[in-house]
């Protein structure tokens, strides 16, 4: 059943259109992710679901009732935003009851929901202290205590660890997480890292330019792109894609020259024969294999090394072009040593003149 419900949602600022025909729908009790580089038009979508930016057209549904034209605080949502926005001279107990006290909720109520609030977040042997005496990571957690308490519908996430250092940035996802599975409450989130999305997601948005370029689950993301900028922006190191034009193509398998006199074979996703032309080839840094140069139809001369310890990233200049290598790290290889490269034809992505996979 769809919790939250958007309809052909477009938004305009004057002549920039930032939204452009947006639908999707959120269930109930998932984590759903807004993903994309900045300027795509993922806060502007969340900021339309919370009601503080009114849509150019379509409408929002949460729990069915169409809420469009309804004030943010009758919406039954709560939104973290990226700043904490605690009051300083307020203790972390009183800033979590803020939004209760101003809603005139009963004292008894106060005090159930803000020792519950505290419990689930590990805030209740910091009550009486005030925002200065606390870590960033702590007064994002009231922050999220101040939302928690309401008991709303939906939480809103906009980039709400953005502010934080890399350990406690892996700490708070660990928590939200956490919380997630112990509400099982409908989440969306807002975030430009694909790390924090891959890992807390039940399902991804992936935003390009104001419209919805993929919409899925964090591996079928990963492991079957729609298009060029999605699998482009999906992984870590980024996919290779090099340039290649069709020699034959038979029952979905397409023969590729690429540059430099090489061959590969790949099997097509989507029916249909490719055009003539020249296409692209995308492919993972883990999906390529170092080999014996000799026995290998590519070659490839290392010219970076990033040692990660179980594993090590390769940066090569090949006859195909610039190519990254996720390779083991127990592998010997330095700066200057010629590799052979083999590519896991079953995990090669091809890719239209318009970026769309074939």
């Amino acid at each position: 059943m769809s919790h939250v419900e958007l309809k052909n949602i477009s938004k305009s600022f004057e002549a920039v259109e930032a939204l452009k025909d947006i639908t999707l729908e959120v269930r109930k009790g998932e984590f759903f992710t807004l993903l994309g580089p900045s300027g795509c038009g993922k806060s502007t979508l969340l900021r339309v679901i919370a009601g503080l930016e009114d849509p150019t057209q379509g409408a929002v549904f949460i729990n069915g009732t169409d809420v469009t034209g309804v004030a943010p605080a009758k919406r039954e949502i709560a939104m973290v935003f990226q700043s904490y926005a605690l009051y300083p001279h307020l203790t972390v107990k009183q800033n979590i009851a803020f939004s209760l006290k101003v809603a005139r909720a009963a004292k008894d109520v106060i005090e159930r929901r803000v020792d519950a609030a505290a419990r689930a977040l590990r805030l209740d042997h910091l009550l009486d202290r005030r925002p200065a005496q606390l870590s960033g990571g702590q007064r994002q957690r009231v922050a999220i205590g101040r939302a928690l308490v309401r008991d709303p519908e939906v939480f809103l996430f906009d980039e709400p660890l953005s502010n934080l250092d890399a350990m406690l940035r892996v700490q708070m996802r660990l928590e939200l997480g956490k919380l997630h599975k112990d509400l099982g409450s409908t989440m969306i989130y807002v975030t430009h890292d694909q790390v924090e999305a891959m890992t807390l997601s039940d399902k991804i948005a992936v935003l390009d330019h104001g419209v919805i370029a993929q919409t899925g689950a964090p591996l079928e993301l990963f492991h079957r792109p729609a298009n060029k900028f999605v699998a482009s922006f999906i992984g870590s190191p980024t996919m290779n894609f090099m340039n290649v034009t069709v020699r034959s193509f038979n029952d979905s398998i397409a023969v590729l020259d690429l540059d430099g006199g090489i061959s590969v074979a790949a099997k097509t996703r989507n029916a249909g024969r490719p055009q003539p032309g020249t296409l692209e080839i995308g492919i993972r840094p883990a999906h390529i294999r170092v080999c014996n140069p000799d026995t290998a139809s590519l070659q490839g001369t290392v010219r970076v090394v990033e040692q990660f310890g179980t594993s090590a990233i390769l940066y090569l200049e090949t006859s195909a072009g610039r190519i990254v290598v996720e390779s083991s790290g127990e592998v010997a290889t330095r700066v200057g040593d010629t590799v052979g490269l083999a590519l896991d034809p079953s995990r090669i992505h091809l890719f239209d003149t318009n970026g769309t996979v074939i």
